[in-house]
């Protein structure tokens, strides 16, 4: 049985679902679960929680993400990336646009910026995906997110092809910015339609694409018993979050319960989510949050026994 994250190379054309439903198969296991969907045609890193890892599935979405895209001057299409049906298009020719130009627009999507997530999405309105309506044909508001970008940066030269402008960019963002929507909106900026006609994630929660696995690998890798080694621990999707190391075997003993406990029965101040972890072995515990109701109380919300 495997207990851990796995960093895995999703190719293009298959959905993170096809990743699980895959790896399942061939870890003959149910314990499967992607940490955030990388659309079809998006390659990268896809960290997979397997077996009691499924737990901290949550707090590695939570974590940063790194990609490196190609934006397209010129063309707004459905989807806002390389799949959908053109909406609009201009003539772009050289000289139009400017190294600096491009440079400067980039700086002002640094920081908290808001987005409206694509239709072809799947974000929920009313219970229902966004691309389900975008299917129907049916038009719905779509609420505005606020998203971080932490760092921004064009990346190659500026291309000009068949009357568009293209280039690359590198992005390091948080939870729920969608790339492709930063691309048009990069377009609206200049006053032009765009879109982002290729897209890799090259780092998601801690994991590089570097080191992360194809299926391929995974596959030989079981068959041989080797896969244990690949595989990180439950603790390593949970960094950022404060620890408490428990040397009390009784405590110890009542965290695996699921008990609740007073704040005051330990010396750090407990305000937001923290996780539990065995003094000897280093293993997490459990996590605990602040009792909603009780205010100086604490209660697990999620227990690895």
């Amino acid at each position: 049985m495997y207990n851990g994250i796995l960093p895995v190379f999703k190719d293009r054309g298959l959905t993170s679902h096809d990743v699980v439903f895959k790896l399942r198969k061939i870890l003959k296991t149910k314990k499967v679960g992607h940490t955030g969907t990388l659309d079809p045609e998006v390659s990268g890193v896809l960290p997979i929680c397997i077996g009691s890892a499924t737990k901290v599935s949550d707090y590695i979405k939570e974590m940063g993400k790194t990609y490196e895209a190609t934006v397209c001057i010129g063309i707004t299409t459905t989807t806002e990336d390389q799949t959908g049906e053109i909406l609009e298009q201009s003539v772009i020719n050289e000289g139009d646009i400017s190294d600096k130009v491009i440079d400067d627009v980039l700086q002002q999507f640094k920081g908290e910026i808001t987005q409206i997530p694509p239709m072809y999405s799947s974000v929920k309105v009313n219970g229902k995906k966004l691309y389900e309506y975008a299917r129907n044909n049916q038009v719905v508001d779509r609420p505005e997110r606020t998203v971080n970008i932490y760092h921004i940066k064009r990346t190659s030269k500026l291309h000009f092809e068949d009357n568009t402008c293209q280039f690359d960019i590198i992005v390091e963002c948080g939870k729920g910015t969608y790339i492709r929507t930063l691309a048009t909106d990069i377009g609206k900026a200049l006053t032009l339609p765009a879109h982002m006609s290729k897209l890799t994630r090259t780092q998601s929660g801690g994991f590089d694409i570097d080191a992360s696995l194809t299926l391929e690998d995974i596959k030989t890798l079981h068959e041989h018993d080797a896969l244990h080694e690949k595989l990180f621990p439950i603790e390593y999707g949970l960094q950022g979050i404060k620890q408490i190391l428990i040397n009390d075997d009784d405590i110890k003993r009542k965290i695996l319960n699921g008990q609740k406990f007073y704040k005051s029965e330990f010396k750090q101040t407990i305000e937001e989510i923290v996780i539990m972890v065995d003094d000897v072995t280093l293993k997490v515990l459990a996590i605990y949050e602040p009792h909603p109701e009780k205010l100086d109380e604490i209660k697990p919300k999620k227990v690895f026994n």
